[in-house]
């Protein structure tokens, strides 16, 4: 008996063919191991913040699950920049240690969840941030009506970065580092 006729004796008996029951089983692990994925991809979660990478940049647990949540919208100073330090403290200071609750907005290019983080008294660090003149509004990949208005305040008040003469956006910090 050659392939083609093993293969039409199987699906002529009612059974259906191997490789359609192989097909069906791999969905179904497939979906199994779905849904036992932390919640990183589209639902709000809430979790204690377990690590400050940089203003930016928090670790949140998922459960038992450690994610890097880069918050939406905003961009801190960078390491060796004014006030990339004290950007670091005030995320430290209002979030670490904390439940918080991380609303995504997708991933970066590095696969960090982006996400707007909502402190215990229900403010959002983000907006607490740029608020306090610690990171610009990201305007290239946020038009957060809040955040620019937040951005344009801090300006006027010169408070952090804005303090400064001449503040160098992070982006631009990154790029002439390269």
């Amino acid at each position: 008996m050659n392939l083609a006729a093993a293969f039409s004796a199987s699906s002529s008996s009612g059974a259906p063919p191997r490789r359609a029951r192989a097909t069906s089983v791999a969905l179904a692990l497939v979906a199994v191991l779905l849904s036992c994925q932390p919640s990183t991809g589209h639902e709000a979660f809430t979790g204690k913040v377990v690590g400050v990478a940089d203003g930016d940049t928090l670790v949140v647990l998922d459960g038992t699950t450690p994610v890097r949540v880069r918050l939406h919208g905003i961009d801190c100073p960078e390491r060796g920049q004014a006030f990339g330090a004290a950007a670091k403290r005030l995320a430290s200071s209002l979030a670490f240690g904390k439940a918080v609750t991380v609303r995504p907005h997708g991933k970066d290019r590095y696969g960090r969840l982006l996400g707007e983080v909502v402190l215990p008294d229900g403010r959002v660090l983000n907006l607490e941030l740029v608020a306090a003149g610690m990171a610009w509004h990201y305007v290239r990949y946020s038009d957060d009506a809040a955040l620019a208005k937040a951005e344009r305040q801090a300006r006027t008040a010169r408070v952090g970065v804005w303090s400064e003469p001449d503040p160098v956006a992070p982006w631009r910090y990154r790029a002439a580092s390269r």
